[in-house]
């Protein structure tokens, strides 16, 4: 087999030659406990009983640690239980001419099957990686959502000293001493201001450190994330080195480019499926098949000047779907549920976008519904690509199947969606679209920028300068951002005077607190105030619109779709000056997302047009009221709202 050659950027630093096909064969052994793999540059073993790859060695040096418990294993679980493995794998070992890889079946008495595959090549730095989840069942035809299905590399110890989400977002790990005296804020969210020479916290002796709290949430990113991972120090400390889950193929997952999950805290998360972020799951229902992957758990080194950056870089290009092609498709009859190239085409369109559309991006995915809830159809792929500056978009690669052609683009309200698109095995698919923008007359105004995001408003993507690294607010724990210290008159924002990155916070609390920094709850911040001017009164039978796009709202059904709390239903309510009938939207249950708690910026995207009659204005000064439930658990997180008027129509 001619094997895709690696085309290592720091090949130099990492001391690999990968170019071709090697002649070194893969050592295979089985004891009665475990099955040992191993190449010219890492080993491991996988332990019959559960699938879990232990004693992972590269560069002489151990990665995940001494197994306890959990730790000291790459494996994968199901939080939410709707799948459970038995802890009594079988497995089929099966081998190529330079590669070999264990199939590890779990099967229980309800008609679910369980199925991790992790595969060695000869002489690469890393694990390839496959789960299959099935459901047949004729008498009980449903078992519920899927919930969360992850696979993790989890060390107990080892060589690390950095946990990495991007290019961007990284810190030291919390110390030991920094880990023993930590105090709980928030579920998954502690504060070490205790020890506050700890590296993560001041790190006196280096430009690194980042917070006074520490969560995995703050490490999040979204699917556009192309590999996270650990950065470390071999013992002889002259060796930098790096584990990273490479997304080198995400057209199995769901939700499309926007939604975010867990990265990495310590632990290096690769999230097959997830309600994160109030994220749409599957249902599983009888016939229930999905095999996720290819990812590709990737090591690499360098000498002790090589950065964090320069080892994230090398195993980021490897994110790319058509590397390893070939070596895929020779495994695909053992990979039940893998599309191999054989049923995939080329997706190419020709798109017009609106005038003022920044960054305009192509999605794929279920045809007739919103890419962020594709998991309705647990069966469909999905695709993204820039829209380039000729308005072209080529995605190769493309699962044979009906899509949904969807393109968003910052600065511009809404999207634009065209379904009933035909993928062909082989051939290239073509398309124009034309993406005419939504607009109900003259827009009067604007807060915000459409962009799926909360992030240019006070506290989103603003920079932390109190820490050298400067992360981004929104990333840190949410309490640390005191809503009545900062916002001591509420938010009274005019339209002319007022700056959104100083005059609106990135949450519209309910209520705050309490948290670390303060003890009593503020129950008097429910409404904001927006306040503009007219020249003249609107004719009497104009129509105004207001738009509200929302980055993300929690209700107290939270993440979990499900009707529950005292608010699992949340009204905003907008009064135009002196009505007394306010503009209604109310949020389902099923529409809320954990996002602001949770160091996001952009969870379960909203859009909504409220019109009303023009006479509701009025020449001079006019005031809009935004109010939620008072006293409720809830919040909201604008996008982007806009007015507009339409003084030629009428009803």
């Amino acid at each position: 087999m001619a094997f895709r050659a690696f085309a290592l950027t720091f090949v130099s630093l990492i001391g690999l030659s990968l170019a071709g096909t090697t002649s070194t064969a893969i050592q295979l052994n089985e004891t009665e406990y475990s099955i040992l793999l191993a190449n010219d540059v890492i080993s491991f073993g996988l332990l019959k009983t559960t699938s879990a790859i232990q004693n992972i060695t590269y560069q002489n040096v151990s990665l995940l640690g001494t197994v306890d418990g959990l730790t000291g294993q790459a494996y994968t679980d199901f939080p939410s239980n709707t799948f459970t493995t038995s802890g009594n794998s079988s497995y089929e070992i099966i081998t190529g001419q330079d590669w070999a890889g264990v199939i590890f079946t779990d099967n229980d008495t309800l008609g679910s099957t369980v199925q991790r595959l992790w595969f060695l090549h000869a002489s690469e730095p890393g694990v390839h990686s496959f789960v299959r989840l099935a459901y047949y069942n004729d008498t009980v035809t449903s078992k519920g959502e899927l919930g969360e299905s992850r696979t993790m590399f989890r060390p107990n110890g080892g060589p690390w000293t950095h946990i990495i989400t991007n290019s961007e977002q990284w810190a030291p790990l919390p110390g030991a001493a920094a880990v023993a005296e930590e105090v709980v804020v928030q579920d998954a969210t502690w504060y070490l201001g205790l020890t506050p020479d700890d590296p993560y916290v001041i790190a006196a002796s280096t430009p690194s450190y980042e917070s006074a709290y520490f969560t995995k949430y703050q490490f999040a990113d979204n699917q556009t994330n192309k590999a996270h991972g650990l950065f470390g120090y071999s013992p002889d400390n002259v060796t930098t080195l790096g584990a990273w889950w490479v997304i080198n193929q995400k057209d199995t997952f769901f939700g499309g480019p926007l939604h975010g999950d867990l990265m990495v805290d310590g632990i290096i998360y690769n999230k097959q499926s997830t309600n994160h972020g109030g994220a749409t799951n599957p249902n599983i229902t009888n016939g229930f098949d999905r095999t996720f992957g290819p990812q590709f758990l990737y090591f690499n080194h360098g000498n002790q000047f090589t950065t964090l950056q320069e080892l994230l870089a090398d195993a980021e290009q490897f994110a790319d779907p058509s590397w390893n092609a070939e070596f895929y498709d020779e495994i695909a009859p053992y990979v039940r549920g893998y599309a191999p190239s054989s049923v995939r085409g080329t997706f190419q369109a020709t798109v017009t976008v609106p005038d003022g559309a920044l960054n305009p991006v192509a999605v794929l995915s279920a045809n007739g519904v919103e890419f962020q809830n594709s998991a309705a159809n647990f069966s469909a792929y999905q695709y993204w690509a820039p829209v380039e500056e000729d308005g072209s978009v080529s995605i190769p690669r493309v699962k044979e199947g009906w899509y949904r052609l969807t393109v968003i683009a910052t600065g511009i309200f809404g999207e634009y969606a065209q379904d009933n698109i035909i993928v062909r095995a082989g051939k290239v698919t073509s398309v124009s679209a034309t993406w005419i923008a939504q607009s109900a007359g003259k827009e009067l105004w604007r807060i915000g920028i459409p962009d799926k995001t909360a992030g240019e408003i006070r506290n989103g993507f603003e920079r932390d300068l109190t820490h050298p690294n400067h992360p981004a607010k929104y990333r840190i724990y949410w309490g640390a951002w005191d809503y009545p210290t900062q916002f001591p008159n509420g938010v009274n924002f005019t339209i002319g005077s007022s700056n959104e990155s100083v005059d609106w916070n990135y949450v519209h609390w309910s209520r705050f607190g309490p948290t670390y920094i303060r003890n009593e709850t503020v129950t008097d911040i429910n409404q904001w105030q927006i306040n503009f001017e007219l020249e003249k009164a609107p004719p009497a039978d104009s129509i105004a619109t207001f738009t509200m796009q929302l980055a993300g709202v929690e209700t107290t059904a939270g993440n979990t779709d499900v009707a529950s709390g005292s608010n699992p239903t949340v009204p905003i309510l907008t009064y135009v000056n002196d009505q007394s009938q306010p503009l209604n939207w109310t949020i389902l249950a099923y529409q809320s997302s954990s996002c602001g708690e949770r160091s996001e910026i952009s969870c379960h995207l909203l859009y909504n047009r409220l019109e009303f009659s023009g006479s509701w204005l009025v020449e001079g000064w006019n005031k809009f009221l935004i109010v939620l439930p008072f006293d409720a658990p809830v919040y909201v997180q604008y996008d982007a709202l806009r007015l507009e008027l339409n003084e030629t129509s009428s009803k």
